[in-house]
This record gives structure tokens, sequence and C-alpha cells, in this order.
């Protein structure tokens, strides 16, 4: 089951009133926060829901300069979104950036699909954090852009700094942990947190990822301490990073 069949799932079981316990509890920086199967990460304490790296429009966007993609990829990160959404019911949602795959993106969106953002913004706040792909903002979106955020001690921002940032939860580098499983090697995104930071997950349908042995994760980790939150079909498995495939 892809994370958008099981998004579809979970918005039947939400709207019968069951709410499946199938993510993980960790903590970033002494806040409790929970990662859960379809790529959000909830902080209960403050009702927080955190998002990365929806690259929404990303086939519009390779579509306007010649490469035709798939055109589904919008409206099914947007039901995954909606999903998660109802389960947790928070009270601000964080995405962290690349929320569109270019500068465009937000101005040209459907008007379809701006009514999905508006429905799911109603009642609840919304940060759009800016990104290396939509620097500018978004147009016309409920929420208000900003380049990081700061709240209870957590920086929530894109692109993760170099060296240790306690307490930093961040996007951008689309973090992937590959685990052996009987005779073969599974790739999977994942969480990637030492317990001071945490790298999210892509959220985006049609993205890829980044392993975390990959050179542009050197320095962000304390690997004695790493565990990477992988995401499952329904449920979340943790593994320490010493344990992973190379």
């Amino acid at each position: 089951m892809n994370r958008l069949a099981l998004a579809r799932e979970m918005n039947g079981q939400v709207r019968n009133g069951l709410t499946p316990a199938s993510g993980v509890e960790t903590a970033v920086h002494g806040v409790a926060a929970v990662c859960d199967p379809l790529g959000a990460l909830y902080l209960p304490d403050d009702g927080i829901l955190v998002v990365s790296d929806l690259h929404l429009e990303k086939g519009a966007a390779f579509a306007r300069r010649g490469m035709l993609l798939p055109p589904y990829d919008t409206l099914a990160t947007l039901t995954v979104l909606a999903a998660v959404i109802s389960r947790y019911d928070p009270k601000l949602v964080v995405s962290l950036g690349d929320n569109f795959h270019d500068r465009v993106g937000s101005k040209h969106l459907p008007e379809e699909f701006r009514s999905l953002i508006v429905n799911m913004a109603r009642g609840r706040e919304w940060i759009w954090i800016n990104g290396n792909h939509d620097p500018d903002g978004t147009v016309d979106l409920p929420g208000r852009s900003v380049d990081e955020m700061h709240y209870g001690g957590l920086t929530f921002r894109h692109e993760p700094k170099g060296g240790q940032q306690a307490g930093e939860i961040a996007g951008h580098l689309h973090p992937s942990a590959t685990v052996r499983r009987r005779d073969k090697s599974v790739r999977r995104p994942c969480f990637a947190s030492d317990g001071a930071r945490l790298l999210m997950p892509a959220f985006g349908i049609m993205t890829g990822g980044l392993d975390l042995r990959h050179k542009a994760m050197a320095g962000l980790f304390d690997h004695e301490s790493l565990i990477a939150h992988v995401l499952g079909r329904d449920r979340i498995y943790s593994v320490r990073f010493g344990n992973l495939s190379a």
C-alpha cells in the first residue's frame, strides 16, 4: 500500500471515528513528537503539525519547461495532507519549504487545489516556510510566509544549518534509509533524528530521497544517537544508524 492509498484508507477511518495509532513517539530537544507513517510530524503539546517539501505543482513546473510528467501529483499530495490534518486536527500547520516546485507554482495553482488548501486551513493557523524552490512565498493562500520560525525552543527552517543545531527541525535533504530485509535491501524515506535535531522526509508524492550516508548529511548528526524512523506501508520502523545498510 503506497502513501496515497493509505491516506484514502485513513480518511475513511477518521470519518468513522477511528484514528489508528501507527506513529512512533520521539522527542526533539526535549519536545515530544510523533512521527506519522504518512511523513508528517506532530507535536502534541502544542498542536503543531509539520510537513516538508510538498513540491506542489511539480508536474506543471516540468510541463512549463516542455517535459511532460503525470499531472496528478498536486491532488495526490493534498489528499495525503488532508488525511494527516484530519487525523490530528492541529492548531497550526507548518510547511517547511519547497512547498511549490518553482517560484510561480502558487500563483498558477488551479482553483480546485487552492480551495482544498483553504478548506484544510479553516480554523487553524498555517505557516509556509520559504524554500530554495519557492523563496518568494505563496500567493493568495491562507497563512503567512516566513524564512524560519522559532517556537518553544525549536527552530523550523527549510535547509539545515551545518554543525550541531539543537532544536532544529528542517527539510530540504529528503532523507531516506536503506534497510536489509531477508535477501534484499529496501530504501524508504525517513525521519532522521539524534534527539537534538530532526530532518523531515519529503512529503510530496513525486519526490526522491537522499541516503543518510550521503556526504550532504555529514556533520549533521551524532551517529551514535542517530535513528532513522523509516516510513513503512502502515507504520514506522525505527532503526539505529549503525544497523542501516551501507
